[in-house]
């Protein structure tokens, strides 16, 4: 039997990309076929706190909460195998020490940049790779926007340890080529994000054709853009047409949002929803024919637009990050942060809802063949064997 222990600092019932990543892994990896040889049993080690935990009946996986230093040394000291979502370095350090071979899965940037996103503070725009360039000042002067100039500083230092570590990883895999590039670390490789195959949405009543309704899903934070889609709803406004827009999902900037959208007299237009998941989500999205992704920084493979590519929606999406390449030619793109290049996006969809499901089928097609759950999970248990 192969002992896999999997650490995500955050886990269910705490929601987002790592998170539902994580579970993903957790159902899919473990194997009991009656052959010790070939079975696999997954201990998932997490910091955050649970809930009402389901049934060891339910579920095919061991969960271990806020383990204790001590505990967390046994744990990894007890597994075959260890992978880790993000480069944590507790238990990444601990792996290393104890000769665990170790697979470090890398969503973000936190090997390269002291905040993990590759963004500048300051000016709320994508960071030049100051880190990486060794203009360290730099790094401590955008932090020191956040926390205080000693909390900055140790965030730096963190991340030089955090860097060394992860050199020494057996393997690290970047969710998308265009991560793989900017953390340049040895042994990486390419494992994209997968996600459920799902049924295809419904086709689009005259009704929608004649008022389409666009969507945002995702948290309501200042990398996602959210402004630039209210100031391109602004600028589709003043040209005349008519359109909907809902906005899912919450977070510290939705009462910032709420007034821009107010104060550009968007009320009829855009409606905040609030965090929807599962089915409530589902049926939001039932009149929704293209979902907007309006990032301002380096996405380096949101699920979200996966999801929606998979149930044939039209995605528009910044041309950046990861998240173009996910798009590539499947959907619609636009220049980072530009209002206007968006409203002429959305424009085009608006007077011509045709292309809505020509997009559609090829952003399912784009889905299936690239970005199945079942795929990444036959990608991560072929690596576990051989590293």
């Amino acid at each position: 039997m192969l002992k896999l222990l999997l650490y995500s600092h955050f886990f269910a019932p705490s929601v987002g990309g790592v998170e539902t990543f994580s579970m993903y892994l957790a159902q899919g990896l473990p194997r009991d076929n009656g052959d010790a040889a070939e079975s696999v049993f997954v201990t998932v080690v997490t910091q955050t706190a649970g809930g009402d935990e389901p049934d060891s009946a339910e579920v095919p996986f061991r969960i271990i909460r806020q383990p204790s230093t001590q505990c967390l040394w046994r744990l990894i000291g007890g597994a075959d195998k260890v992978i880790l979502a993000g480069p944590a370095i507790l238990p990444l350090l601990f792996a290393l020490i104890r000769s665990k071979p170790v697979v470090l899965t890398h969503h973000g940037y936190q090997s390269i940049c002291p905040n993990g996103l590759l963004f500048h503070l300051p000016t709320q725009s994508c960071c030049p790779g100051h880190f990486a360039a060794g203009r360290y000042l730099e790094c401590v002067k955008c932090n020191a926007s956040q926390e205080t100039l000693m909390g900055s500083t140790k965030s730096l230092l963190l991340t030089f340890f955090r860097r060394a570590l992860s050199r020494l990883a057996n393997s690290n895999i970047a969710v998308s080529d265009h991560l793989a590039r900017r953390i340049a670390l040895p042994h990486v490789q390419v494992i994209r994000n997968g996600v459920p195959v799902m049924l295809p949405m419904k086709g689009m009543s005259e009704n929608s054709k004649a008022h389409i309704c666009f969507s945002y899903v995702g948290r309501l934070v200042t990398e996602k853009g959210v402004a630039t889609l209210l100031d391109a709803a602004r600028l589709l406004k003043a040209r005349n047409l008519r359109f909907r827009i809902l906005i899912i999902g919450d977070g510290p900037e939705r009462g910032r949002l709420q007034t821009l959208a107010s104060n550009a007299s968007l009320n009829d237009e855009v409606l905040f929803t609030g965090f929807r998941t599962g089915n409530r989500l589902q049926e939001l999205l039932t009149e929704v024919s293209a979902v907007v992704v309006p990032s301002i920084w380096e996405d380096a493979a949101p699920l979200s637009p996966l999801e929606q590519m998979m149930q044939s929606r039209l995605i528009i999406g910044s041309d950046i990050g990861g998240l173009a390449e996910q798009i590539d030619d499947a959907g619609l793109k636009f220049e980072a942060g530009n209002a206007a290049a968006l409203a002429d996006q959305i424009q085009k969809v608006i007077e011509n809802p045709h292309s809505i499901v020509d997009f559609g089928w090829r952003a399912r097609e784009r889905a299936l063949r690239l970005y199945s759950l079942d795929r990444m999970v036959q990608e991560y248990r072929a690596l576990v064997q051989q590293v």
